[in-house]
């Protein structure tokens, strides 16, 4: 199924396989609930009445989260298991988004997107663990494996809601948000079924949770991950109302589709070379040089150059995100990944919450549509400025 260098020097069993599909799943159910919202969105804002205000934080309610209840995680991961967390994730997350559409009722809305996001938040930082202790000599292509769930999850949700899931549900948008969670309870089963806890570590004191924010490397992971995010997060928000603004609302479809399909292009070459790519510095600084082009191209006065430049933005976002993700299981210890993690995605979620609004409050005090992408440069730069610090990790994987 998966092609790399890494394979070759790893032999794989059918249960090392089976626990990569599992990953992959994991992957898929980190955005799969969460991305099933914004096709749905008007009908929610015409059932609920919610304002603008309220739609705004409804989208952005879980990035929130990732970034707050990262540590958290981390806790309960010291405290239970990566594995264990990891299934305590996926039923929160598939219970909490069945329940969304319960009334319907806005409060039940956000109350249960709260719980559906501190759900991916436990997720996030126990499959980098999961990756430690079942793939210690493959990090990397399995890192990659999960990542590309990630992505697919995001693109499955974005095209089929509307095309396949809203018609199953009859036109309700409450019992799509039921079939959604269907795949993550298939995912939880699967792990309570078919795997078992890792085997404590002789001798091994209590685990430790709190990140130590004293460690460069948690600051140089997070701004990694935080400016990459920045770069898509902030294309992503402002594209279509800029398109508008420079009188070409025609190339919002292409744009948007260029800017997401652009991201399984990087994924799969991360599988393919995942080892020979992870833990350098030289990708992370081409990549985030390339998009600092991709931003650049979006200003251009031509069509097919504007295309171009959102696919390039997706692909070197979805590139920099899963390089960034392989890092803490190459540089940590086993029982130290799931504070590293946690650390990164605390900085580097709050970091892509935050800064996207600085390109909305500039486009409204000096008027100019262009100055929206300037959060989007300003993550190409942090990623070089973070990459360039970067210490390559000792040991390969």
């Amino acid at each position: 199924m998966i092609a790399s260098a890494a394979a070759a020097r790893f032999r794989w069993s059918g249960a090392a396989l089976f626990r990569l599909l599992l990953l992959w799943l994991a992957g898929i159910d980190l955005r799969l609930t969460i991305l099933a919202v914004p096709p749905v969105l008007p009908l929610i804002h015409r059932d609920l009445a919610l304002d603008e205000k309220s739609v705004a934080a409804l989208t952005g309610l879980p990035v929130l989260l990732f970034g707050i209840l990262a540590i958290p995680g981390s806790l309960l991961i010291a405290r239970i298991g990566a594995r264990r967390a990891l299934i305590l994730g996926l039923l929160t997350v598939a219970g909490a988004s069945a329940l969304r559409g319960v009334g319907p009722s806005a409060p039940m809305l956000f109350a249960m997107t709260f719980l559906m996001g501190a759900g991916v938040a436990v997720m996030q930082p126990a499959l980098p663990s999961l990756v430690r202790q079942w793939f210690a000599d493959a990090a990397a292509l399995a890192t990659a494996v999960y990542a590309n769930g990630l992505l697919i999850g995001e693109a499955l949700a974005a095209s089929l809601t509307l095309s396949l899931l809203l018609p199953l549900a009859g036109g309700s948008w409450e019992r799509s948000f039921v079939l959604w969670a269907a795949p993550v309870w298939v995912t939880a089963v699967l792990m309570i079924a078919a795997t078992a806890d890792a085997a404590p570590a002789s001798g091994r004191s209590r685990a430790r949770w709190w990140p130590d924010w004293r460690d460069p490397e948690v600051w140089r992971l997070g701004l990694i991950q935080g400016g990459s995010s920045l770069v898509y997060f902030a294309c992503n928000a402002f594209l279509p109302d800029f398109l508008h603004a420079n009188a070409r609302p025609a190339l919002v479809n292409a744009g948007l589709t260029a800017l997401n399909a652009g991201q399984l292009p990087a994924s799969v070459v991360l599988l393919l070379f995942a080892r020979r790519l992870a833990g350098r510095r030289g990708p992370f600084l081409a990549a985030a040089l390339v998009s600092l082009l991709g931003v650049g191209a979006l200003l251009l006065p031509d069509d097919a150059a504007i295309v171009a430049g959102a696919a390039v933005i997706g692909f070197c976002s979805a590139f920099l995100l899963t390089l960034v993700l392989a890092l803490p299981p190459l540089l940590a210890a086993p029982e130290e990944v799931h504070r590293l993690s946690a650390g990164m995605m605390s900085v580097g979620y709050t970091l892509a919450f935050l800064v996207p609004f600085l390109g909305g409050a500039l486009w409204d005090a000096t008027g100019v549509p262009a100055t929206a992408f300037v959060p989007a440069a300003l993550g190409a730069l942090v990623v070089l400025g973070a990459a360039m610090a970067l210490h390559p990790p000792s040991r390969g994987s």
